[in-house]
Formats: C-alpha cells, sequence, structure tokens
C-alpha cells in the first residue's frame, strides 16, 4: 500500500458504486468482503444513487480520499468525458464500469466487465471454443462479444428481434475483429447447440427456451443472478452441461476493480463468492 506517510499526503480509502436505480447492487457486499479478507481495515465502500444529470458534480466533489468508483447503469458511458485516460477495452466497447482516482489526481476509466467474463469463463474450464451463440443484442452482448475475441476462435451467432439490432450486432463484431452472424429470435432454439451459449437478456426471455435443451448441452454463460438459477439454467444443469452465472461474472469483475483501486492483487475471489451467495441468499 502506499497510502500512509508523506506529509500532507492524503490516504486514498474511499470507494463507491455508482448508478440509478443502485439500491440492488452487490457491489457493497463484494467490495467490502475483499476488504475484510486482505485486512484493509480502513478501507470503506458506499453506493449512491446518481444518473446521468447528477455524475459530473458528484465526480468533481470528490476528495482526494477517493481511490475509485463501480458505474453502472446508466453511467457507463456518460462518465467518459469526465475522464483523462480510458483504456483500450472500455474504449471498444464505449463503456466504462471502473473509475481509478491515480495519486497525481487523474481520471483513468476501465472496464472489467470484459475480462471478468474471460475470467469467469476460464475458472470452468472454458479457455476457447470453436464457435459460440449470444442471445440478445444489448449493451452486456457488445461486452460479450468483446470477450469472445479472447475465447472464441470461429464464428460467433448473436440471436436476436430486429433488424436494427442485427445490423448493431454486425458493426460491433467489425469493430471488436469478431466474425458476427446474426438470426432472428424465432430460432434462438438452434442456438444452445453451441459448444458457448451466452445468455444476456432480461429476467424471463429465456424461460421459453428450457424445453429445448438438448440432451448433452456444453456450456450455458447466464449473465443473471437473481432470482437463480433461471429456468435455462436449471434445465441445463439437469441435463449434465456446465453453468457460468452472472454471480461469477459480478465476482470476477469486482476482483479486478478491487485490485486497480486498492495497488493490491490478487482479490481474495472466494470470500467475495462466499458473500455474495449469502446475500443473494438472504434476498430469497
Amino acid at each position: 500500500m502506499t497510502d500512509t506517510t508523506r506529509p500532507g499526503h492524503v490516504p486514498r480509502h474511499r470507494a463507491a458504486v455508482l448508478g440509478s436505480p443502485v439500491a440492488h447492487s452487490l457491489s457493497p457486499v463484494l467490495h467490502r468482503a475483499a476488504y475484510r479478507a486482505m485486512d484493509l481495515t480502513q478501507w470503506t465502500y458506499d453506493l449512491f444513487d446518481v444518473d446521468e444529470a447528477a455524475l459530473p458534480s458528484f465526480v468533481e466533489g470528490l476528495g482526494a480520499e477517493w481511490a475509485g468508483l463501480s458505474l453502472t447503469m446508466p453511467l457507463k458511458r456518460a462518465v467518459i468525458p469526465l475522464l483523462d485516460e480510458v483504456s483500450e477495452t472500455a474504449a471498444a466497447v464505449e463503456a466504462v464500469n471502473t473509475l481509478v482516482f491515480t495519486e497525481d489526481g487523474r481520471r483513468v476509466g476501465d472496464n472489467t466487465d470484459i475480462p471478468g467474463m474471460v475470467a469467469a469463463l476460464r475458472e470452468h474450464g472454458v479457455e476457447q471454443v470453436d464457435s459460440a451463440a449470444i442471445l440478445g443484442a444489448g449493451a452486456t452482448a457488445s461486452s460479450a462479444l468483446a470477450a469472445m475475441s479472447a475465447v472464441c476462435a470461429g464464428e460467433v451467432v448473436v440471436y436476436v428481434r430486429s433488424a436494427d439490432r442485427a445490423a448493431e450486432m454486425r458493426r460491433w463484431g467489425e469493430r471488436l475483429d469478431v466474425d458476427v452472424r446474426t438470426a432472428d429470435w424465432a430460432d434462438a432454439a438452434e442456438a444452445l447447440r453451441a459448444p458457448l451459449v451466452i445468455a444476456t437478456t432480461p429476467a424471463g426471455t429465456t424461460d421459453a427456451l428450457a424445453t429445448a435443451v438438448p440432451g448433452r448441452p456444453a456450456t450455458l454463460f447466464d449473465v443473471l443472478y437473481h432470482p437463480w438459477p433461471t429456468e435455462l439454467a436449471a434445465r441445463w444443469s439437469m441435463f449434465g452441461g456446465a453453468v457460468v452465472s452472472g454471480l461469477d461474472l459480478l465476482v470476477h469483475q469486482a476482483a479486478l476493480q478491487v485490485e486497480r483501486m486498492t495497488g493490491r492483487a490478487p482479490a481474495p475471489v472466494d470470500a467475495m463468492r462466499k458473500a455474495g451467495e449469502h446475500a443473494l441468499a438472504s434476498r430469497e
């Protein structure tokens, strides 16, 4: 740590998650669990409901004790004009979920969702696949496409509901250098036979697909975590397929945030996951 010694130096030991709405966020649970496990007794992690209009004044008002911010919707793109530097990962998808304040006062934006996805997959033994399917075409789908640049050697088929969304996903594929083909949502059952299926849609959207799970499914990455399991994930597990959950993603992206904000590594992934599981069980 470099927090404590020289005269006039204000230790950086504060962090928080911002968004609107944000009360449901698990980030405080995960980050605080990391601080406890790492014996960072002076560190605090808070939660603030901040919308796009209020974001500039909130950031400007932060003191030298602040180390970083986690950003959720709708702030991942709105924060970019406020930054001094944006990582290549964040710039690739035009989304920043991590703001780190450097010791010299610069604001650096990063995206830990993408490497968090890759880490969650690798934790479950998925290093590389020949092809993949993505269900949905929202912001999480673009992050999933970026993750596929490190995981998928071949074609990624994205199942969408509209021609506009299809065109947008093909543009993202070109930008991220991922071989993207789009297909109609009506044919989404075909996606379930892919070596890797990533479900990025809101709760309930994939429920109707549960009955179409094949007899020997491969790997499903369902980015939802509450309620859990989804009908699709439950059926997938019943048929012996591997399932990566949204909590796995949350934990790995938060672990990377902890490391960037505190300067300490590795973050305690197991302790963070246990804290997240306990919090979700309490919500149930």
